[in-house]
């Protein structure tokens, strides 16, 4: 199979109607933060077993067709010592992995920030491929003030995405491109906007340059959403029509899937921005879909409180929550679903 082939049978997989993908990509010190929530210590192995009861839910592969894992975790295995990985692709749910090595200040544009990790990305690449991962996910963050982020940092930003993304089609592996602009501040819903459009142009220019085949990656954006420290809330709907705005200025008609990161907002609010988006634009271009983490993993921990006698119940709060979003990915969600079980 050529690496063309490869990449296309892994999209097709990735991009169904009615499926996203669920972020496990947490690393360990967000995970201990998670797990803190609940009074739970953050060890390897209670790390091992959430997430063996996150890929062992029954009936998820209906709604999930991909799940993003944090390195370590492509080496675990579940209760029976099956690896992780194959547990998900025996369920038709393709592995994915986080390949970049966290964040930290653009030199000389300290309100900027920039990602690390592309020294030695092939390699590693090579050994998550053997480990069956078959996706990747690369994160640029960007804050919004008054004067940033600035032309340099949303440039620097778009060249680290454009070279990850050429590194991982090289290898056969699907780059998923991130850009967060982040929910942090009190910015207006007019001013993510601004910020999202620029950081997008950048992006696709730099996917250009660097001859990233578009139909072979996936976007993994922020909603267009007011700061949380904004006075005025912006409705499910005036969310929509401000992405999608943006979007479709941005986004060229051949990417095959928008997955939104949950980027802050309740497992809730999630759900209905992504109904709003899908029953407001029926004729998209592309898939527009989710890739949630916290907003699909909350009620899971909620449930599961470290105890092995939760499992069940916590599998059952994943499965409610990938329905729902999958309802939504359809433009079928609506509020009262969220009292059914």
């Amino acid at each position: 199979m050529t690496v063309a082939n490869e990449l296309q049978a892994t999209i097709e997989q990735m991009v169904q109607r009615g499926k996203g993908i669920l972020a496990a990509d947490e690393s360990q010190p967000t995970i201990a933060k998670r797990f803190a929530a609940i009074g739970v210590e953050a060890t390897a192995e209670n790390c091992r077993a959430y997430r063996a009861l996150l890929f062992t839910a029954p009936g998820i592969e209906h709604y999930i067709s991909g799940v993003i894992e944090f390195e370590d975790t492509l080496a675990q295995a579940d209760g029976d010592g099956t690896p992780l990985p194959e547990v998900l692709a025996q369920r038709g749910i393709i592995p994915g992995v986080k390949v970049d090595k966290g964040k930290g200040p653009l030199a000389l544009s300290p309100f900027d920030l920039i990602t690390y990790g592309l020294d030695g990305l092939a390699d590693r690449l090579i050994q998550y491929k053997s480990q069956g991962a078959r996706f990747a996910k690369w994160r640029e963050v960007y804050q919004i003030g008054e004067h940033y982020p600035t032309a340099l940092g949303i440039a620097a930003n778009a060249e680290m995405l454009a070279r990850y993304a050429a590194v991982c089609q090289e290898q056969g592996i699907v780059p998923i491109v991130e850009p967060e602009v982040l929910i942090d501040g009190g910015h207006s819903l007019a001013r993510c906007a601004e910020v999202t459009e620029a950081v997008h142009k950048g992006i696709f220019y730099a996917l250009h340059r660097h001859h990233v085949v578009l139909e072979h990656m996936i976007l993994k954006p922020n909603m267009v959403l007011p700061g949380k420290d904004h006075p005025v809330r912006a409705s499910a709907a005036e969310i929509a029509a401000a992405t999608l705005q943006v979007f479709r200025r941005t986004v060229p008609a051949v990417v095959p899937s928008i997955n939104f990161l949950s980027g802050g907002l309740s497992p809730e609010e999630a759900t209905a921005n992504l109904n709003a988006m899908n029953a407001s634009f029926p004729g998209a271009p592309w898939l527009l879909s989710f890739s949630y983490g916290r907003a699909l993993q909350q009620p899971v921990l909620q449930a599961w409180q470290g105890k092995a006698e939760n499992v069940a119940a916590a599998q059952q709060a994943l499965l409610k929550r990938a329905r729902l979003n999958g309802a939504a990915q359809r433009g079928e969600y609506l509020p009262a679903m969220e009292s059914a079980n």
